[in-house]
């Protein structure tokens, strides 16, 4: 009997293969179609000539946690140790999954934001826990009175995606002070908070979590280089937390990989100190602003899009069919391939939505446009 019955191959993996069947332009999967700095390529070139081949420590190379510390604390005057506090892990999703085995039990409760990345669910499911998902708003803000409603003693874990994929939502102020009220009332409930597009905003900047000191002491904030530097393929994140958590969560990651490729730590360990990611939000915010004035001729409305490299648009004017049928569609007869919203939600609730990625090359990102406006 399987553990995830519910569980089949992702939408993401689904619809890349069915854009390189077609040979559709994939505006679906998350991924930049650009090279990566050459500053980063040298970094590597060097170290792969050094003695950096065999396994790391299971934390993380002390270089490259003392290149995140520093980062984290020019970029939230957060101070914190490298040494207790920061865990390299393989990828954003294996540093959640670690995260969930280690504190979640059996019995307990977690609660998901739906729409949600689908890497939430599953880690919960296999500690015997049960994940409760609750409907953000239409305009994908928290129902922070509904999701009160839905806490009790049961509850261990709160997750938040902040920029949000897939909306690229990003909460204000007043989101994160209702949070912040909402678990002084569950002392005992820990925050995993996964801001793995924290540098990626727009008009609207990103408050992380490691801001407010009432929130950090109880979370776990999730980064992934592979969204900062465009690397995903790296599959390179890592977390902060507070030393007795992450004591925890470090006992299930030895378990898990142990430690993370080491020539990749020690080309980001140098790179880390040459480069800047607070300057990210303009050179995305470009692409942002040239896919929206390319596709602002076509049937398709576009959303506000404040963070993360991902554009939600309703394509209600264009046609009735459920999103997955048209997403199918546009890749068979278009061209272009995206990502149905449904998919996101526990209940499969389609608002006729549909995100498109625009971490991509001027020359893909019009390509993909021309087509977009023959729909």
């Amino acid at each position: 009997m399987s553990k995830l019955p519910h569980v089949g191959t992702t939408i993401f993996t689904v619809m890349s293969k069915l854009a390189m069947e077609h040979n559709a332009i994939n505006l679906s999967q998350g991924f930049p179609n650009f090279p990566v700095d050459e500053k980063l390529i040298s970094s590597l070139e060097s170290v792969a000539r050094e003695s950096v081949h065999q396994y790391a420590p299971m934390p993380g190379s002390p270089d490259l946690l003392n290149g995140i510390s520093s980062l984290i604390e020019t970029a939230y005057g957060r101070k914190n140790d490298p040494t207790s506090e920061l865990l390299v892990t393989a990828g954003a999703t294996q540093g959640i999954f670690a995260t969930i085995q280690a504190l979640v039990h059996l019995g307990e409760e977690v609660i998901i934001l739906d729409p949600s990345y689908d890497c939430y669910e599953p880690p919960i499911i296999l500690t015997g826990a049960k994940p409760v998902r609750i409907p953000l708003s239409d305009n994908f803000t928290p129902d922070w009175q509904r999701i009160e409603d839905a806490m009790n003693d049961k509850t261990r874990l709160l997750i938040i995606n902040n920029p949000h994929n897939p909306s690229g939502k990003v909460l204000d102020a007043s989101d994160l002070e209702q949070l912040a009220t909402l678990l002084e009332k569950y002392p005992k409930v820990i925050l995993l908070s996964d801001e793995v597009y924290e540098f990626i905003t727009f008009e609207k900047k990103h408050i992380s979590v490691n801001t407010i000191e009432s929130l950090r002491e109880r979370s776990v904030i999730i980064s992934s280089f592979g969204k900062t530097f465009h690397i995903t393929g790296w599959k390179i994140g890592y977390l902060i937390a507070p030393a007795a958590l992450m004591n925890e969560i470090k006992k299930v990651h030895q378990f898990l990989v142990f430690c993370v490729n080491s020539v990749a730590q020690a080309a980001l360990a140098k790179y880390i100190q040459q480069t800047n990611p607070l300057e990210l939000g303009a050179f995305y915010q470009q692409k942002r602003d040239d896919f929206r004035q390319l596709i602002s001729t076509s049937r398709f409305d576009l959303l506000p899009s404040e963070g993360s490299y991902f554009q939600l648009a309703s394509y209600a004017r264009i046609s009735d069919e459920a999103d997955t049928d048209f997403c199918i569609r546009m890749v068979k007869e278009y061209g272009v391939a995206a990502i149905p919203l449904s998919v996101f939600n526990a209940d499969g609730h389609d608002r006729k939505l549909i995100r498109f990625c625009f971490a991509k090359t001027t020359d893909t990102l019009t390509q993909a446009a021309e087509r977009l406006c023959k729909i």
